[in-house]
């Protein structure tokens, strides 16, 4: 997709000074606070650094579903169907919610610090977290939402090709993104390790990890279409 595109198709189809701005605009708004960052580093804080780094791999691999499907019309035919969207959040928020109180469940059972930091991750563990990560994601209709208000406004018609426009300044916003998330993700693993190794501050933490999540998908499920 995106990624095989030669650098100058991709200067042919944008203005240098519109597609710097939008770079600039989109930086800004990767940086900004907002449920994707909480959830990776309530994650992190759960689940250690790699867990993160999953996740935040597995956000930006949602984040190209609704790229996709805003650049193909689907989008915009889920936003403007008031049960279609319901649906679609009601299910994001569920299993945001589900998500937390395992964490919760999860915090609650360990009583030693080397449960809390394993020094093997594997791969079955590391695959979940990127699969919970895309889930969670591609299942939030407000994801879809900015990407439609966002994207269209540095599309330029007299280049032709809007969809594909659409899917190369959605993954530039998804790279942006990730970026941010990922640095997220260090800066959460170092206050885990820096707080202390005591079980049961441990065991708060992660168990707050998982009231964070909580709390992301009861945010969700009010939010308007």
């Amino acid at each position: 997709m995106t990624c095989f595109l030669k650098p100058d198709k991709v200067s042919t189809m944008f203005e240098p000074s519109q597609l710097m701005l939008y770079i600039a605009a989109a930086l800004v708004l990767a940086l900004s606070p907002g449920p994707g960052l909480v959830y990776v580093a309530a994650r992190t804080l759960s689940g250690g650094r790699k867990d993160g780094i999953a996740s935040s791999l597995g956000t930006a691999f949602g984040g190209m579903v609704h790229v996709v499907a805003g650049s193909l019309g689907l989008s915009a035919l889920v936003m403007a169907n008031a049960e279609l969207f319901s649906t679609l959040k009601l299910m994001g928020a569920f299993y945001l919610v589900w998500l937390g109180f395992r964490t919760i469940q999860t915090a609650s059972r360990l009583s030693q610090p080397y449960d809390l930091f394993p020094d093997v991750e594997t791969a079955t563990s590391l695959l979940k977290a990127f699969r919970e990560g895309v889930i969670v994601e591609a299942l939030n209709p407000k994801t879809a939402a900015f990407f439609l208000a966002f994207i269209p406004q540095f599309i330029e018609p007299a280049q032709g090709h809007m969809a594909l426009q659409f899917v190369v300044l959605g993954f530039l916003s998804v790279v942006l993104n990730t970026g941010a998330d990922i640095a997220i993700v260090f800066v959460a693993h170092h206050i885990k390790t820096s707080v202390t190794t005591s079980p049961r501050v441990m065991r708060s933490l992660q168990a707050g990890s998982g009231g964070v999540m909580i709390a992301l998908g009861v945010g969700l499920a009010l939010a308007d279409q």
